[in-house]
């Protein structure tokens, strides 16, 4: 506890010589959509669609923010599908993942906030039938400029989830986000955001990297790598970490 005090105290001293830039008036919600989808065709079949969208609404005392994504892929999958058959090839569902969020914070000042934050997540290839958390934490503006963008937050929370086996694992958590975004030129824009969710049960990271290019003022491609890791796996033939990568084309919503 001592440690996390001082992690908290340590966040909590502002740095003097980046700007924080104060939201003074409502500008409604604002957002953006990714839409992203692969064919294969010849020695393989397949399909792959991937989507994200991200809406937020800002005013000078508080931040609100809803996210969704999801992935869908269906391969032809070459196997004995009866005893004592004969190899087929027929096509399957591969990838099928769905998460969604949402946060509400208020703000102390520019730079600080409280922030409670939920998560739902549903994959049918991974250990779980579905993950559910929720948190409540410190938020903190290290920079927030017209070009580069540096927050983190930490706090407790809340976390269950049903294995494929067939159990629950309820229990605590600790939340970590770090949240980072930096325009290189005119219309290149660089974020990277971190995600760890660590419960005596399972310990869940996700990061997103990613770099969009802006073709106008609506429109922009991004190619981004996304990890997520989770440290259980319920069969030894579930891989613990997944990795995707994807070039979308992204629509802002102002």
């Amino acid at each position: 506890m001592s440690y996390l005090l001082s992690m908290l105290l340590a966040v909590a001293t502002p740095p003097p010589d980046h700007t924080v830039e104060a939201v003074t008036e409502d500008r409604g919600w604002t957002g953006t959509g990714e839409l992203g989808m692969a064919m294969a065709r010849g020695n393989t079949r397949s399909e792959s669609l991937n989507t994200r969208f991200v809406f937020q609404r800002e005013t000078a005392h508080r931040k609100h923010q809803v996210r969704a994504s999801g992935l869908r892929t269906r391969s032809e999958v070459t196997a004995v599908y009866e005893e004592g058959g004969e190899p087929e090839t027929r096509a399957q569902i591969t990838a099928n993942r769905f998460d969604m969020g949402a946060s509400t914070s208020i703000k102390f000042d520019p730079r600080r906030y409280l922030v409670g934050a939920v998560r739902y997540e549903n994959d049918d290839f991974s250990s779980y039938d579905y993950q559910g958390t929720a948190s409540l934490g410190y938020g903190h503006h290290f920079i927030r400029n017209d070009t580069t963008t540096l927050l983190t937050e930490i706090g407790p929370g809340y976390r269950r989830a049903d294995t494929r086996s067939g159990g629950v694992e309820n229990g605590p958590l600790l939340r970590g986000l770090f949240d980072f975004s930096t325009r290189l030129t005119d219309t290149t824009t660089l974020v990277n955001t971190l995600l760890v969710e660590a419960g005596d049960d399972n310990t869940y990271a996700q990061n997103d990297f990613g770099v969009s290019v802006a073709m106008n003022a609506s429109l922009a491609l991004k190619a981004g790598f996304q990890a997520r890791h989770n440290t259980e796996a319920s069969d030894a033939d579930i891989s613990r970490t997944d990795r995707l990568t994807t070039v979308n084309l992204v629509y802002t919503f102002r």
